[in-house]
């Protein structure tokens, strides 16, 4: 099978698809007009165009029609409904996928009448389209006029990769409880609520558990323009120095940080919130989880058994659940387990790639059908 990745090369997601599904025997080419985020395989067939911006994708259509001419594939996978959905649609290459990602079907379409129209005419163009969640596939039919089936494509990871990091991993310091989230430093991401919520268990734990209070770290992995603010809030809460802003790091260390948690916290008060993969990552990873119910956060959870699935905007309640964990030692082992499993038979990379690969053969399946 050959196929068309047309989407952002700079996006580290489209180098992991295209990577992945050229290692289970896909004849994959990426045309894109971003620069490379990180090295593809040798297998996979790269073809950068000039980076243009929000012209770019309407400039780039001679270029692309050519490409698509000449590569032949059985299937052009366009990523994200507004940019490259729109390239896709108007070099009318068939079949074609429209994998749709988050805020070109929450935000996008909400700017003014026109950008609706744009989103709304190029979802119908595609032969088919995928979303990574339920959540988003939902929100993606309010939008068609008519029924048009979404896949469900989640994007999962590599099992096996956090084993290795884990059993490489030097037997980190017992003596802390490590609370902590791996994600941008900003409002949307309710890294506040997180603060205010491990402040009311610091304080309450002082008077029922000054031991375990004691040991308690708060550990925020990310950069964004929010952290002043949110150092600030810390020293407001008196708790600022048992919080550890790491900062920005690499995706290759964020299996790393996630192995130096004791529990993974999400507290997100975006509805907009596509799929959970940093949940999935921590899960992978061991760790229990305590996530808002916004967008497919709850989707990627097991409440009470892979995690606990929280109001948004509610440290009291978000605290409760980080302090039975902090409490009880042997839950925090149990629903990390439970996480890990729930992980590899759900969303272990290699089942996602073959789920994405089924998608294809149905499209080309059905597109041949119709043909004859």
């Amino acid at each position: 099978m050959r196929i068309v990745l047309l989407a952002s090369a700079s996006s580290i997601h489209t180098v992991r698809w295209a990577n992945g599904l050229n290692r289970i025997g896909l004849d994959v080419h990426v045309i894109s007009q971003h620069p490379l985020a990180a090295p593809m395989d040798q297998g996979v067939s790269i073809h950068l165009l000039p980076y243009r911006g929000i012209l770019g994708y309407f400039l780039i259509v001679p270029a692309v029609r050519k490409l698509v001419a000449d590569i032949k594939p059985n299937l052009v996978n366009a990523h994200y409904a507004s940019g490259y959905g729109t390239t896709a649609k108007l070099v009318n290459c068939n079949p074609w996928l429209l994998s749709v990602w988050g805020s070109d079907v929450y935000d996008f379409p909400y700017k003014s009448i026109i950008h609706k129209y744009l989103i709304k005419s190029n979802l119908r163009s595609a032969s088919s389209i995928a979303s990574t969640s339920y959540c988003m596939a939902k929100q993606t039919a309010s939008l068609l006029d008519e029924f048009k089936k979404i896949h469900i494509t989640p994007f999962g990871v590599d099992v096996a990769q956090f084993k290795k990091h884990s059993d490489e991993l030097i037997e980190s310091d017992k003596a802390y409880i490590t609370i902590g989230t791996v994600k941008t430093m900003s409002d949307k991401y309710g890294i506040d609520t997180l603060i205010q919520a491990f402040s009311l268990v610091v304080n309450n734990l002082k008077e029922s558990h000054p031991n375990v209070a004691n040991r308690l770290r708060l550990r925020l992995v990310g950069g964004g323009n929010k952290i002043e603010e949110l150092k600030l809030l810390a020293k407001q809460q008196g708790v600022e120095l048992l919080i550890d802003f790491i900062g920005q790091v690499e995706h290759t260390k964020v299996i790393d940080e996630l192995l130096k948690l004791d529990v993974y916290v999400a507290l997100s008060r975006l509805d907009s919130e596509s799929f959970g993969v940093a949940i999935i990552e921590a899960c992978a990873a061991g760790k229990p989880v305590i996530v808002s119910n916004v967008g497919g956060l709850p989707e990627v959870v097991l409440d009470g058994v892979t995690g606990f699935v929280v109001p948004k905007e509610n440290p009291k309640a978000a605290a409760i659940k980080i302090e039975e964990l902090v409490l009880d030692e042997d839950l925090r082992l149990q629903i990390g387990t439970a996480g890990q499993l729930h992980v590899k038979d759900t969303y272990d990379w290699d089942i996602c790639l073959s789920n994405m690969r089924s998608v294809y053969d149905d499209i080309i399946k059905n597109f041949n059908r119709g043909e004859k």
